[in-house]
């Protein structure tokens, strides 16, 4: 009997298929999104020294609700304000496998208003 592929078994598939061709760098460290129905995380990567330069997520701020839009606004909004102080301007976004849509989407457009390109 065949094992059907669960949806976070395809998400994975995805994600590899994504991290093939992107990759951060010191003067573009990648910006990479994982969601929970619960909550949302973000974190700044340099992948040449396998750092985490910055991190963001609905639990640090403490919001009662990060499983909405308007949660990964503000995550997306205090990741860029993190990346502001480190003096970080570009990033290479990475959905980590999402579809770029709701929570993913909104996270992405609050960092781009708040001062980040990609």
């Amino acid at each position: 009997m065949i094992k059907k592929e669960s949806r976070n078994d395809l998400r994975l598939r995805r994600h590899a298929r994504i991290r093939k061709n992107i990759s951060g760098t010191a003067t573009m460290p990648r910006l990479n999104v994982y969601r929970s129905n619960k909550e949302i995380y973000v974190q700044v990567i340099d992948d040449e020294i396998g750092k985490t330069l910055a991190s963001s997520s609905s639990i640090a701020l403490k919001l009662n609700n990060g499983g909405n839009i308007e949660g990964a606004k503000l995550v997306g909004k205090d990741i860029a304000e993190k990346c502001k102080k480190l003096k970080i301007t570009k990033v290479v976004f990475d959905r980590g496998g999402y579809l770029y849509h709701g929570r993913v989407e909104a996270l992405a457009n609050s960092a781009r208003e708040n001062g980040l390109e990609f």
